[in-house]
Parts: C-alpha cells; structure tokens; sequence
C-alpha cells in the first residue's frame, strides 16, 4: 500500500517519490533495498528520496503503474452522512476514526457539502443516512438525493459501497432513504462491498456491526505482503480498538435533578415544565443548540397491568439482550423494553405467537389502512386486551420488544454561563384514546414521578446542524413557538455571555399571554439589557382570530427580509408537521415580495442560504 504523509517521518515531496518508486520494484529489488537501508552506514531519508527520483529519471518507464499493480494505491475511501440530529454524523465520524493510520485516504464528508460528481474518484463510498417523517431524506441531504436520482449522477462502474440505514420502525417506510440510495448507487454501476444495515432508533448495536463488517471487507481488498518479511505498508487493514467516552448514549451519566418546575401559569391548558440537572464530575460539555437525551422509565401502573392481562409472575427473570444481562419481568418492562409504541413488525411478530385469528386478519394483505389504523394511539397493553388470551411466556414475548430510546430535549442554557448544569423545557404529553388516559414516556415522568434530589440517566447529544454563527457580529432571527425557544434560551444566555454584539430577534407563540408567555422574565431582561434586539410575539387564543409566527413574520416582511439581506442566520425549532412547514412557506413568500423574485428564484434564495449554513431547523 502506499504511504500518506500524516502516518510518515516524509514530507510530501519524499513520500510522492516513495509512492512513485515502490509499487515498481520486484520482491528482489525490495529485499535489496531493505538490507542497503539496514547496513552500517544506512541512508537517510531523504537521500532514500533522491536515489529513488534518480531511478525514476533514468528509468522513466519504470514510474508507471499497470493494471496488476493498482492495488497497491491508497485506495481514495469517502464517507458521507445525511442527519438532521447528528446520530449518522456520529456513526460516520466512528468510521473515520477506525481507518486512521490505515493505507487510505478517508474524505468524510455531509451531503449538505459534497458534490455527487466526485463519488467517481472514491474506490469505497460508504453511506450513513438517517429517514426522514415518510420516508424522505434528511434536509441536509436532499440535495444530494435528487442529485443522485437525476441525469447528473455520476457512473460508479468499480466502486465499492455500503449503506447504514438509520430509522425508525414505528414510521411506515422504514429506512427508506437509506434503502433508496443503497439501490441507487448499484444502479449506477457501484458494487455492494458489504449489505446494507437498516437500523431501529436503538441503533449503537447495529451500527457497530456494520462497521465492523465493512472493515473486515476492506481487509479483504487491501493488497497481501509481497514476501513473508513484509513491511507495514504492505499490511492489510485492521481495525484498532474503539476509543472509550466516560459518559455517553451507551453509558450515560445519573444526573441530579435539582429543580422540576411547573412554568406554566394557572389556567393553562398545557403543563411545561423547568427542569436543572447537575452535570458536575460528569466531565460532559455541550454547545447552545445541542440536546440532552434522557433514558425514560415506563409507567409503573401501566407496566403492572400489562403484566396482569398477559396473566405473568412480575418477578419471573427474563434475559434483556444479547449480552445475557437479566432482571426481574417487571424492572425489565419498566426500565428496559418499550410499551407504548405499536408498529407493524411488532404486530407480525406478536401473531406468530398467537393463535387468535382477527390478529391474524389484521395483518392480512389488503388490510393496511386497518392495521394502520389499529396501532396509531394503542399500545402494548390494548394489543394485550384485544387479542388475549396469550399462552405464550414472557421471555418469549419479550423477545420481540425493542429497547426503550431515549428521548431527546433541546438544551435551555449556556454552558458557559451555567457550567456544570443543564437546563431543559418539556412539555407535557397528555391525551385520552379508546377509553383510557394516557401521558408521554418520558414527559410524564418527569410530570408526575421525578422529585428535586432524584436522578435520571442522560447523555448529551451534539447537534452540528443547529449551532450558532462562528462570527458573534452576524446576526441572528429565532423561530420559536411553545418548547421550542428552549434552544433559544440557551443561544442568548451564551451571546451574553460572550457579549456578542450582533443583533437578536426572536419570534414566539403560545395560545395565552397570561399563562403561557414562557420565560418571559428573562426576555424581558434580554431586551431591556440590549442582548435581545427585538421581539414578536403571537397569542393564538387571545384574539377573535388564531395569530400564530408566521403571521408576525408577514406582518414585518420588510424589515423580515433586510435582517436576511444584511446575512442574518434564521434558525427554526419546534413542531414539523405545521409549525416548521407554515414558516418555511411565509419565508418564501417573504423573499419573493420583499426581494422582487419569482418562485423559482425564491427556492433557489432558500437554498442557497442552506448552504451557508443560515437557515437551520430542529424540527420534530
């Protein structure tokens, strides 16, 4: 293989020549060589080089590489990855870090940056690509995605790839991004070097295997030693040992909660909650615009009577996971497996291990509105009730639950400003279907069973998509409706914090003034103090007619549009569905009065500014 400049005592120029010369040599000629380097009176380096360029210039024909000998390149390796949250980043940046020191050069890559084009020069793609609501690719790879299913994609004829999938089962078209450019790449004439991985929001398991699986296939294309004294340039692959973060997703830190406040005020019709947790000996840093994942626990009386309708002992002892670690039934179905997501190959399993036959009709070809039907708003318990009795045991049906993931909270607070603390704003998930009341996981939790002094199990989740401008002169706009200025929070108190001087404006809603204007206090000291330049705010229940942000934005179009002109970065966080999507379609509208321009040149503005990293949405 061939050397690179950052695993060599060479400079670029020795190491071009070295590549030049090696790849020509015979057995013979490189046994030869050995023992002249090693004799008493050894050549340096460089005068290694200048022998080696003095072969070259007198035996020209020599420097040329055939055909046979092309293995023995640096084989050109580009990762890219497409996510909105940072996970496929993360299994991507993994990847990279596997083949440091390796005989490749490693291009890793987002999709928002990379042109297809050069997928051409790589002799291995590998793809980490995260789906997206039905099935679409993530925004930072859309781009990318319509590239590559157009006219414009480049033919890959001898290029290997692999494709990691990231999704989540609950959703219909499961990892349909990823399988869609898996099959795309092998239509462009690429071959699959290792199977596509599709994985569940549990993903760490599945993604280490198929990066193990991906270098254990590179080790397979890399060149053999030339003689059984081989050098370490004629090695295969190999792949080191994963470094080890003290707290992370797989092993997250116990957090003490130090504050769990209603912030909501009385007559609300939503119940927002102010929580602190004490990072402090943890060692974990975070950035305004990342995220806390907690690791939630299920309701204990739902849990319990799932047990009682499934007619098991609590205290049976079931394995958890692969790994052979066990527990009671009930501390696993508390704190282990998920209960209150139904989805269709959940379902497909459960009816293997059931006899009863409108199950079974359910999931019959044709039925699919029905099923579909079925599982939106039930859970593990309805599916107990409605299709019992079962006669299968809890270790067995255990077996077909997922793990429970974590849920992921915008972080509230600077860093900076409050080191050793995290701040979060959650919102209540409650609501009542088919005749019982329900609450969110994790939310609900934190609602009715964590106490100041108790501890939750988090990690923190980097964002790289939603992060403030490098430049604290640029200046920035602020989209945040209910929970979702939490991120917002933390973006000013880091700007204070620094006293950064460019301007501020945010734009929040709520349905109340009166009982839902969260963390009004400290706006209006922002404003007052100038951290804040600007704000709008829309009560949608205060007035005759619903207002919501997009009308604010509309109804500052002018000034709206000169913040963008003068490079301001426009961030969004909150609701997808109708929030994000109402925003998103008074930008455009915004951009075409404002700016004179028709709607074509209007997306094009759009993304253009998503390029530049100055329309950034955290969206859910």
């Amino acid at each position: 293989m061939a050397l690179q400049v950052t695993d060599s005592p060479f400079n670029e120029e020795q190491t071009d020549l070295l590549n030049r010369l090696i790849p020509t040599l015979s057995a013979t000629q490189k046994i030869w060589l050995s023992g002249y380097l090693a004799s008493p009176a050894p050549q340096t380096a460089t005068a290694y080089a200048e022998t080696a360029a003095v072969a070259m210039e007198h035996s020209p024909e020599t420097a040329t590489l055939t055909q046979a000998d092309h293995q023995a390149k640096t084989q050109e390796v580009t990762i890219l990855y497409g996510s909105e949250t940072g996970n496929c980043q993360e299994v991507a940046e993994d990847l990279s870090g596997k083949l440091e020191g390796q005989p490749c050069n490693v291009t890793l890559a987002s999709m928002l940056d990379f042109k297809p084009k050069n997928l051409k020069k790589a002799d291995h793609i590998f793809v980490v690509v995260a789906t997206h609501g039905e099935g679409d690719p993530p925004e930072p790879g859309l781009s990318f995605y319509e590239t590559m299913n157009s006219r414009k994609a480049p033919k890959l004829d001898g290029v290997h790839f692999s494709v990691l999938s990231l999704g989540d089962l609950s959703y219909e078209y499961f990892c349909q991004a990823g399988k869609d450019i898996d099959q795309r790449l092998e239509e462009l004439g690429g071959e699959r070097l290792y199977p596509r991985v599709d994985c569940d929001v549990d993903f760490d398991e599945d993604a280490e295997g198929w990066i193990g699986g991906v270098l254990a296939e590179l080790n397979k294309h890399a060149e053999e030693p030339a003689t059984s004294g081989g050098s370490a340039m004629d090695a295969p692959l190999s792949q080191p040992a994963p470094a080890q973060t003290a707290y992370s997703r797989k092993n997250p830190f116990r957090a003490e909660v130090m504050e769990n406040l209603n912030i909501s005020g009385r007559g609300s019709n939503k119940e927002n909650r102010h929580l602190e947790l004490s990072l402090e000996d943890s060692n974990l840093e975070f950035e305004p615009g990342d995220s806390l994942g907690i690791f939630p626990e299920n309701d204990p009386t739902l849990v319990d009577r799932l047990i009682e309708a499934m007619n098991w002992n609590p205290e049976t002892t079931v394995t958890m996971n692969k790994k052979g670690e066990t527990a009671t039934l009930r501390e696993a179905l508390t704190s282990h497996f998920e209960i209150t997501v139904l989805t269709k190959p959940l379902m497909q399993q459960a009816a293997e291990l059931s006899s009863h036959e409108e199950l079974k009709n359910l999931l019959a070809d044709g039925n699919e509105d029905q099923l579909r039907e079925y599982i939106s708003g039930r859970d593990l318990l309805d599916l107990a009730q409605d299709f019992g009795p079962w006669e299968t045991s809890a270790e067995a049906f255990i077996a077909i639950l997922r793990k429970i993931p974590a849920r992921l909270y915008s972080i509230a607070n600077s860093y900076q400003a409050n080191p050793d603390e995290v701040h979060l704003t959650i919102g209540t998930v409650r609501y009542e279907t088919y005749g019982r009341a329900r609450t969110g996981v994790c939310s609900g939790q934190c609602a009715e069973r964590v106490e100041a002094g108790e501890q939750l199990p988090v990690y923190v989740h980097h964002n790289p998509n939603f992060k403030l401008p490098e430049d604290p002169q640029t200046p920035i706009i602020m989209i945040g409706p209910g929970t979702g200025v939490a991120p917002f929070r933390s973006f000013l108190e880091e700007r204070e914090e620094i006293e950064a001087e460019g301007k501020t404006w945010l734009f929040f809603g709520e349905q109340h003034f009166t009982s839902d204007f969260l963390y009004q206090v400290d706006w209006q000291r922002w404003l007052k103090d100038g951290v804040l330049t600007r704000m709008d705010v829309a009560f949608s229940r205060d007035g005759e007619e619903k207002i919501y942000v997009q009308h604010r934005m509309h109804e500052n179009a002018r000034e709206f549009y000169q913040w963008l002109q003068e490079g301001a970065v426009l961030y969004v966080c909150g609701d997808e569905k109708h929030m994000a999507s109402d925003v998103h379609d008074a930008l455009a509208t915004i951009i075409q009065q404002e700016g004179g321009l028709s709607e074509e040149e209007a997306a094009v503005y759009i993304e253009d500014m998503k390029m530049q990293k100055r329309y950034q949405r955290d969206v859910y």
